[in-house]
């Protein structure tokens, strides 16, 4: 541990870190466009730089990958470091299309923020801006390279943490962009549809397939009794967002806001997540007992293709169970609309879920040709939507969901924490085989945010292992 002098301001710093890790642990705030805390620096946008006093050139170095030296003294908006920074935001916007207004990232869009924060106000003299082809053939994921300021994180996050390699650098020099191999279009790559690219992208240029239009459609046609179900996760989401207070019934203030939308039922994806549960339990005590294709995988909307794209060995391991989604919207499509005198083409069935695999889930057909669901909404796309139709939550009274699809048990709910469904499929095995419940039904082992637990239960002389675990790269 030595000493920098950041601004004038004396602060500690560690032997090998980087300038922009020392800032940033005492509150020191750099901007950046490509950097991801958790991987080594890539030095690609170069918003990070500050000016080091005593460096070579102009001592305008990047923060995030230039090591602290003992007695280093830095200036993090000296003048000189504030018009390099505008430059580059100009120079990024140079070739950038200016439809802020109704991108769908607007709201989120860093380069935005950053160009206000930084007065750039136009683009610069001489230079005009050259339109690519979006690519809308992804079911999850919307791929437009106009807006792509190649900064590199989407490709790190796809190849480094998920390993699935769907994007990278392709061309060269000023003909480079982001795309799959070849220039393939996304539907053909191996992406899994997992999201993670839309969550670190600084601008719009990798967003969601958003089905907004299609749901708003169907709401405003009287001809069609429109449904959703919406999982707690979604619910987690609404309450942040709107800055919901805790202890409120905020399951019931979504279910009253749906159904000021349009709704004309509203039900809780819990209900199935407890028939998975029971039909993956009876599935791995089967398995057990004849010892075929163990282990028994049970894996998200993202990792089924994932495993069949590049484990394909592991697909008889694969649980046969479909996901909670796909059940309900098989038993809405029929037992619902049998008990209601519906018939099944008049209903619009929509869900909203946190990830953006689910869209792709619900875009393959079901066994007999017809897919299920009409709709997938992500939580970003369900919070755009209660904006849209001027939503308060201050002025609702909390709504039960719709019967037959309200009830649920602890274990529906807590299948949307990580860890949940193979605690919640530990408990059911272990009544399905030794006839009673578990001494204590929190099994600690597997909880947490860890990418990896593993842990064993005792059932009778027999001890059943279960491996959780979380992100398409550890496993």
């Amino acid at each position: 541990m030595f000493e920098i002098t950041v601004n004038n301001r004396v602060i500690d710093a560690e032997e090998g870190e980087t300038i922009l890790s020392a800032l940033t642990r005492v509150g020191i705030r750099v901007p950046t466009l490509c950097h991801l805390p958790d991987l080594p620096p890539m030095g690609a946008c170069r918003i990070c730089i500050v000016e080091v006093e005593g460096a070579e050139g102009d001592g305008l170095v990047p923060s995030c990958s230039y090591p602290v030296a003992e007695g280093m003294r830095i200036f993090t908006n000296s003048r000189k470091v504030i018009n390099a920074r505008r430059t580059l935001l100009e120079l990024l916007l140079s070739n950038h299309p200016d439809d802020c207004l109704y991108c769908q990232k607007s709201r989120d869009c860093r380069l935005r923020k950053l160009a206000e924060e930084y007065g750039v106000r136009e683009r610069a003299p001489g230079k005009r801006f050259r339109e690519k082809l979006r690519d809308l053939t992804g079911a999850s994921v919307v791929r437009d390279a106009s807006k792509c300021i190649l900064c590199g994180k989407c490709v790190r996050v796809c190849e480094e943490i998920q390993k699935v390699c769907a994007i990278g650098f392709v061309g060269r020099a000023g003909r480079t962009v982001v795309a799959p191999v070849f220039h393939q279009s996304m539907n053909v790559s191996s992406c899994v549809g997992c999201g993670q690219c839309t969550l670190v992208c600084p601008t719009g240029a990798l967003v969601e397939h958003s089905s907004l239009d299609s749901v708003t459609a169907a709401v405003g046609d009287p001809e069609k009794c429109v449904v959703i179900q919406h999982s707690p996760a979604v619910v987690l989401a609404v309450a942040e967002e709107f800055g919901l207070k805790p202890g409120m019934d905020v399951p019931g203030l979504l279910n009253a806001a749906l159904r000021r939308i349009g709704f004309r039922k509203v039900f809780n994806s819990a209900f199935a997540t407890d028939i998975a549960i029971q039909e993956r339990s009876k599935e791995l005590v089967e398995r057990l007992k004849s010892g075929t294709n163990l282990p028994l995988i049970v894996a998200c909307s993202s990792a089924v293709p994932f495993i069949e794209e590049f484990y394909p060995d592991f697909i008889p391991n694969l649980s046969t169970v479909r996901s909670a989604q796909s059940i309900l919207a098989s038993l809405i499509r029929t037992r619902f609309a049998e008990a209601e005198g519906i018939p099944p083409d008049r209903i619009f069935s929509v869900a909203s879920a946190p990830c953006t695999a689910r869209k792709s889930e619900a875009a393959h057909a079901v066994p007999g040709g017809e897919a299920a669901l009409d709709a997938v909404l992500t939580s970003r796309e369900l919070l755009r939507l209660i904006r849209l139709y001027g939503i308060d939550f201050n002025s609702l009274i909390p709504e039960p969901a719709d019967i037959p699809f309200a009830v649920r048990s602890t274990a529906g709910k807590l299948a949307d924490v990580s860890g949940g469904t193979a605690e919640a499929i530990l408990r059911t095995t272990h009544r399905l085989l030794s006839g009673r419940e578990l001494k204590s039904m929190k099994i600690e082992s597997v909880r947490g945010l860890d990418p990896l637990k593993e842990t064993t239960i005792r059932v009778g002389d027999a001890e059943i292992g279960v491996v959780v675990v979380s992100g398409l790269g550890t496993a």
